[in-house]
């Protein structure tokens, strides 16, 4: 919301009102609430799961890879203080020594979609790519989770 916005709703009488500065996109890529005509327009956000492994860069494969196994999706992503930096798959874990690290193994920077990406045509390319899931980060490079296309039908 512009600054002239903001302040004409506060003097309509409405108190709490903010001018948010990064703006609207950057709200809905934050997966913030939000209102207005279409406030329920079915975005991957609603169908993020955060239960995905989180490896940090120096762990060592051998306990990624167990906790992978426990773990019902078959990729851990490499984090940093919250910041994803890297991708394990699981041919990256059943095909390294047990004493590599995270990091050395990861694929850095995977590809990333922001969540108030729509369901629909989310799970329309993920099908078409034959891709079983994505990365779901919010604008600072944060992990919010995974979503798989069946998920999104």
């Amino acid at each position: 919301m512009s600054p002239r916005a903001a302040c004409r709703l506060q003097t309509l009488g409405f108190t709490q009102v903010y001018d948010y500065m990064p703006g609207k996109v950057d709200w809905l890529a934050r997966n913030l609430p939000i209102e207005g005509t279409e406030p329920n327009a079915p975005t991957i956000g609603r169908f993020l799961l955060d239960d995905v492994v989180a490896a940090a860069p120096e762990e060592a494969i051998a306990d990624v890879r167990s906790r992978v196994a426990a773990s019902p999706h078959s990729v851990a992503l490499v984090t940093e203080s919250g910041v994803l930096i890297g991708r394990l798959r699981a041919s990256h874990l059943e095909n390294t020594s047990d004493s590599s690290t995270a990091a050395a193994v990861m694929e850095p920077g995977p590809s990333t979609l922001r969540p108030h990406e729509l369901a629909e045509s989310t799970h329309a390319r993920l099908t078409e790519k034959g891709l079983h899931y994505a990365i779901v980060t919010d604008p600072d490079g944060r992990l919010l989770g995974i979503v798989r296309p069946q998920d999104l039908a």
